[in-house]
């Protein structure tokens, strides 16, 4: 549907949240690329880039994600809160000084 443009680990964080139902993702996947085009979008999340690549988040697509999750109230907390639980729980990958 998008030529494997999206990014396999945001699709299976959404998977998680919405246990399995397909269409669900399909629509959560469509209304978030079109967010993700509104420039303004891009440039909150460049504003707070620094904060969560600090926290270990460097998935940009997932943290993008959460911002948009946030903003519409998907999720409770806040969106670095939300990027860091499957960082952790699922080993998603961390910034290069962790690898030392």
């Amino acid at each position: 549907m998008w030529n494997h443009s999206i990014d396999f680990n945001l699709i299976c964080t959404i998977l998680q949240h919405v246990k399995g139902e397909i269409n669900q993702i399909i629509k959560c996947l469509s209304i978030f690329e079109t967010w993700k085009l509104q420039s303004d979008n891009i440039k909150k999340y460049e504003k707070n880039k620094k904060e969560f690549v600090e926290r270990r988040c460097c998935n940009h697509q997932i943290n993008l994600f959460y911002i948009f999750a946030a903003e519409k109230g998907l999720f409770s907390g806040t969106a670095i809160e939300n990027a860091i639980m499957p960082t952790v729980n699922n080993g998603l990958p961390f910034v290069k000084k962790n690898k030392k």
